[in-house]
């Protein structure tokens, strides 16, 4: 029971729902819930086992997921949004937030001339800074929207990590279904109707997982992150 926080609920129970939704499809449609007996209560209880083991599987899968997209991008991405030479945040705002951190650091900000010839010294300022500014936003109400992105970034990283083992438990679904039908066997109750409901569902389901379950989503919420992070240097200016 060491995940019932919001966090873990959205970040990683909901893309494991998502991964066995095929599965979950399959036990709801071949069970008989008019008179449950002991398939039904079998059923239920490999779900709810499921739900624990997918959501685990979610947090380790999703992290081996995002080691390997920063190895093949050379290493943890370098987060520009405080440098003059990004156009996410305009110059002003960002000359205030160096000025700001760097006082907290108590270091020197980078200089225009440091930006261009001294990448090293520019490099470490700002990896401090972005560690700064996470371990002074780790408060969930005070930085409510960060906190949101954070969720947002962990769910697309867990369901990417996820993606084979969705898609490999939504064609495994459809299998097991084709051969209730064509054995009928006595413990379940499964019509060529729900089969056909399951194909659809199944299909919904593989469309999305192959189509909006990518590299380019998780680096998209996670740029999104780092926006609403330096955003909230604004709000520890204030508290200060």
């Amino acid at each position: 029971m060491d995940f019932i926080d919001t966090y873990s609920i959205k970040a990683r129970l909901f893309p494991s729902i998502l991964a066995i939704a095929p599965v979950l499809v399959l036990c709801l449609l071949s069970a008989t819930w008019v008179d449950p007996g002991i398939p039904e209560v079998v059923a239920t209880m490999a779900v709810m086992v499921l739900f624990f083991a997918a959501a685990n599987l979610a947090r380790k899968l999703g992290r081996a997921k995002e080691a390997k997209i920063f190895a093949d991008s050379g290493g943890r991405p370098f987060n520009p949004e405080l440098t003059r030479s990004d156009s996410t945040l305009p110059a002003e705002q960002k000359n205030r937030y160096r000025e700001f951190i760097a006082l907290q650091l108590g270091v020197s900000a980078p200089t225009e001339a440091d930006e261009r010839l001294n990448i090293d010294k520019t490099r470490d300022f700002y990896n401090q800074a972005y560690t700064f500014l996470r371990e002074s936003t780790r408060d969930q109400e005070k930085f409510n929207l960060l906190f949101n992105e954070n969720i947002s970034y962990g769910y697309h990283r867990n369901l990417l990590g996820l993606k084979a083992v969705g898609i490999a438990l939504n064609l495994a679904s459809l299998c097991i279904g084709a051969a209730l039908i064509w054995l009928q066997p006595p413990f379940v109750e499964i019509s060529t109707g729900k089969f056909i409901a399951l194909c659809c569902l199944s299909a919904l389901h593989l469309l999305y997982f192959s189509l909006a379950v990518n590299e380019r989503a998780v680096l998209d919420a996670s740029k999104t992150y780092a926006r609403q992070l330096v955003l909230s240097t604004e709000v520890l200016m204030k508290s200060n």
